[in-house]
């Protein structure tokens, strides 16, 4: 990355804010965005927090054509003292890095990056919502910018990063969800690109999602790309199960997200003595556990929600209850420290949070 100071131009046209209680996800904006620019040869170049805008692309530009773009996805939390806190940021930068590595895009700096991540936030401040269940949404990505129809990396591209205030992802609190298992479509395989946070990964999920809500489930389960037997993770989640005890997820193939609140779900397990195993598991092997009365507990972890219990899961016509669909003690208890600590309510004594100065 070239060294070049960071440059801030105000918007003089600022947006009305959204009521707290009626704060969509994902549709409304801040004022601002930060954008850079990457050139061959160059580097990352012009860093910037601009007037939030349409951007203009050529219409050959390499992403329309060939998909090649990482994203992340992090929140600011309005902490108890009205101070503003970030969770384990420089872990999403990380990952973003992996992805990119993945996908052939430059890697950024990710101390730099999340210093200008934190003079945007600084600047929009005032859009961090305060009521319960509410945070500011940040997504930072990359995209392929070079006007070319060669299939090959882009020799340009631009990261940019916009913030956007959302309301809590569940109305009313959290309830377990109901699950398909996916058996039919692939969403990723040992090899590809599973791993990354990449887009193609998402939109190759809709019809199975689809699917899902039809027969009255929220999202799908994958299963590994190969045999259709092993349990990989939910839509955008990783999952868990507590079976007779102790705690099973899905180890790390190379086609399934390495999750930042999977990981923090993990060591808060290993510092309570759960006995908690990252290995494979068979759905045939959850569902005779299942059938044993030993599945006592299921629910996904991710940034949107944290943790989400599952209280059913179908599999070829046959339906799995879990903790007669009600959230397990282990689930609260751990959606209560996570989200603790993330709004300072609990002593952060990992060096997990951030503040925005």
């Amino acid at each position: 990355m070239t060294d070049q100071e960071l440059t801030i131009v105000k918007s003089n046209d600022r947006k009305p804010k959204p009521e707290q209680d009626q704060i969509p996800f994902g549709t409304t904006f801040t004022d601002h965005m930060f954008v850079m620019d990457y050139e061959e040869g160059k580097g990352w170049f012009e860093p910037r927090i601009v007037p939030y805008e349409p951007i203009t692309l050529d219409p050959a530009a390499m992403i329309f054509h060939y998909g090649q773009t990482v994203f992340e996805g992090l929140k600011a939390y309005r902490g108890n003292n009205d101070n503003i806190l970030l969770f384990r940021p420089e872990q999403n930068f990380k990952r973003l890095n992996r992805s990119s590595d993945r996908l052939s895009i430059p890697l950024i700096d990710e101390e730099k990056v999340l210093g200008y991540l934190q003079e945007l936030i600084s600047l929009e401040k005032d859009w961090v919502p305060t009521t319960e269940g509410t945070s500011l949404y940040i997504r930072p990505f990359i995209i392929a910018t070079a006007p070319n129809l060669a299939v090959a990396p882009s020799k340009t591209y631009k990261f940019m990063m916009i913030l956007s205030p959302v309301g809590s992802y569940f109305s009313g609190g959290i309830h377990p969800v109901k699950i398909k298992v996916e058996d039919k479509f692939t969403r990723a395989v040992k090899g590809g690109t599973g791993m990354a946070k990449t887009a193609g990964n998402y939109s190759s999920g809709y019809q199975a999602q689809a699917q899902a809500y039809k027969e009255g489930s929220a999202d799908v389960l994958w299963l590994d790309g190969i045999e259709k037997r092993y349990i990989e993770e939910v839509g955008s989640m990783n999952i868990f199960f507590k079976i007779n005890g102790e705690v099973v997820t899905p180890e790390l193939s190379g086609s399934i997200l390495k999750g930042i609140t999977r990981m923090s779900i993990i060591e808060l397990l290993r510092e309570w003595d759960v006995p908690v195993v990252e290995r494979k598991i068979s759905i045939d092997e959850l569902y005779e556990a299942y059938e044993r009365g030993e599945v006592e507990e299921a629910f996904g972890t991710g940034t949107a929600a944290v943790i989400s219990p599952v209280g059913e899961l179908n599999w070829q016509g046959r339906k799995m209850t879990v903790n007669n669909n009600e959230i397990g003690e282990l689930s609260q208890k751990l959606y209560d420290t996570i989200t603790g600590i993330q709004k300072g309510n609990l002593e952060d004594r990992y060096n997990w949070v951030v503040e925005v100065k």
